[in-house]
């Protein structure tokens, strides 16, 4: 077992290994039943929310598409996938990330499972119920919180239940030394009742009137990037990007820098979605810097992560966890210039309301949260169900489509985006709105084509999961599943 990598310098302290006393065998144990539920219900509503986003992709250039079934039209399609995706998918993954890793890293066992596997199962039978309610047609105006009021209150309180347990295992640590995954994962632990039960309150429950309910939507849907989705896949980055390669982590002091500036920039970016809306220019102003301040730990994440793989290139090739994990950080790092540039009015102007602004939504939450997501999964799994992958060739499968995907509609979109735009502005180019809409529709196929290859991916991920759990145990010792010989790889069965 390698050294644990993503600490301080001065407090050197390696994992005990498996099966030893007290060890990562008795912590893996204790929170099984809950990361295996979590990541299982995950991968169900991934698969549903891909369908749902498939459906909502081909309308747009399609509107025939089930058009005699008001539960499928677009209006009703497109936030049920949203909701599906941020919270069926992505939140799930992170909650089953957060718990394994901080169990981990905390070298202590998870007390009170089955309080988190309840929590588990009422958090998802809030997503249905908002899923549900939005198909039926209880569906409200606001981004990424579409769903009623009925969901809200019941996805709070399955929330903390699984959450406090979490917090609980960092309290009874081993070592007292706290990582810095583990910061990460305690900021977006604290980080998400906060901002959710903030904007259910003010959107939902009490709204504010005219155009701040606007304000904070937009506060809501950034913060629930950085200060979620952004902080729990950092934490797997930073965790399993070294902890592979049997590396340190380039620098420890970098880390401390971008974890605070991330939390200090990306609170205030918010309002920079507000660009040419009814609102005081300060409030937009205060936004755009924000954004411009996230370069700082865009910049500073990047060369850490990206610096201790660099001289590792060939070992994160052929790992699983690592071929996902580094393409994701890839994409925050690309996500960050690309908040930063798109922030000033002059872009905004040409880019907003526009498919450009759902590329980027995807590039954040699939491209940067997902893939990170994938590879955790890969390194996870084996070590809870003490089996290796039954197939590399599913993997492959898996990864490229979700790369090759990911990239056509990236293409589609961000083209697509950028031409809707400067049309729009430009009337006597295209005089007729009708031109434009018909002019965009090569890039919306892009887009259907993109989805088409994810579900691919996600099917072949899905299988190697069901696989994985119904295979028999070998009695003896199996090599971790990679895309080529191990070569150099020193920890990657640890």
């Amino acid at each position: 077992m390698s050294q644990t990598s993503n600490q301080a310098p001065a407090a050197p302290q390696s994992e005990p290994a498996n099966g030893t006393a007290g060890g990562l065998g008795a912590v893996d144990h204790s929170v099984r039943f809950p990361v295996l539920i979590l990541m299982g219900l995950s991968l169900l509503w991934l698969l549903g929310a891909t369908v749902l986003s498939l459906m909502a992709a081909f309308k747009l250039h399609t509107p025939a598409f089930f058009e005699n079934c008001e539960w499928l039209t677009y209006g009703r399609v497109r936030p049920a996938a949203t909701t599906a995706m941020i919270y069926g998918w992505a939140s799930n993954a992170a909650l089953a990330i957060a718990v394994w890793l901080m169990a981990r890293l905390s070298q202590a066992r998870l007390l009170h499972g089955g309080l988190v596997i309840v929590g588990a199962l009422f958090w998802n039978t809030g997503v249905k119920v908002a899923v549900g309610g939005i198909l039926i047609g209880e569906v409200l105006p606001y981004e990424w919180m579409a769903f009623g009021g009925f969901a809200g209150p019941l996805l709070l309180i399955a929330y903390i239940l699984m959450a406090v347990w979490v917090v609980n295992t960092f309290r009874y640590r081993q070592n007292r030394h706290a990582y810095v995954s583990q910061w990460f994962l305690l900021a977006a632990l604290f980080g998400f009742p906060w901002i959710f039960s903030v904007a259910q309150i003010m959107l939902v429950h009490a709204p504010v009137r005219g155009t701040l309910q606007a304000v904070v939507d937009a506060w809501y849907v950034q913060n629930l990037i950085g200060f979620w989705l952004m902080p729990v896949g950092l934490a797997a980055a930073y965790y399993f990007i070294p902890k592979v390669l049997g590396k340190p982590i380039h620098s420890y002091y970098l880390a401390v820098v971008g974890f605070w500036s991330l939390l200090v920039a990306v609170s205030w970016s918010g309002p920079a979605r507000l660009v040419g809306g009814p609102v005081p220019a300060w409030v937009i102003s205060a936004g755009i810097v924000g954004s411009v301040l996230m370069l700082i730990p865009v910049m500073v994440t990047t060369v850490n992560l990206h610096m201790t793989t660099l001289r590792n290139a060939r070992e994160a090739w052929i790992s699983p966890t690592l071929r996902f994990v580094v393409a994701g950080s890839m994409a925050f790092s690309l996500v960050g210039l690309i908040w930063s540039v798109t922030a000033f009015r002059t872009m905004k102007e040409v880019i907003h309301f526009t498919l450009f602004e759902e590329g980027l939504n995807q590039l954040t939450v699939y491209g940067f949260f997902s893939m990170i997501a994938f590879g955790s999964f890969y390194f996870i799994v084996p070590r809870l169900l003490e089996k290796e992958w039954p197939s590399a060739s599913l993997i492959s499968l898996h990864f490229w489509s979700s790369a090759l995907g990911l990239a056509v509609m990236l293409v589609g979109y961000f083209i697509g985006g950028v031409l809707h735009g400067l049309w729009m502005n430009d009337p006597e180019y295209f005089p007729e709105f009708v031109t434009i809409v018909e002019s965009i529709v090569p890039y919306l196929l892009l887009g259907s084509v993109g989805w088409i290859l994810l579900l691919i991916g996600h099917l072949a991920f899905l299988i190697s999961f069901v696989w994985m759990l119904f295979q028999a145990r070998s009695n003896e010792r199996t090599e971790p599943t990679l895309f080529a010989p191990p070569a150099a790889l020193k920890s990657s069965a640890s």
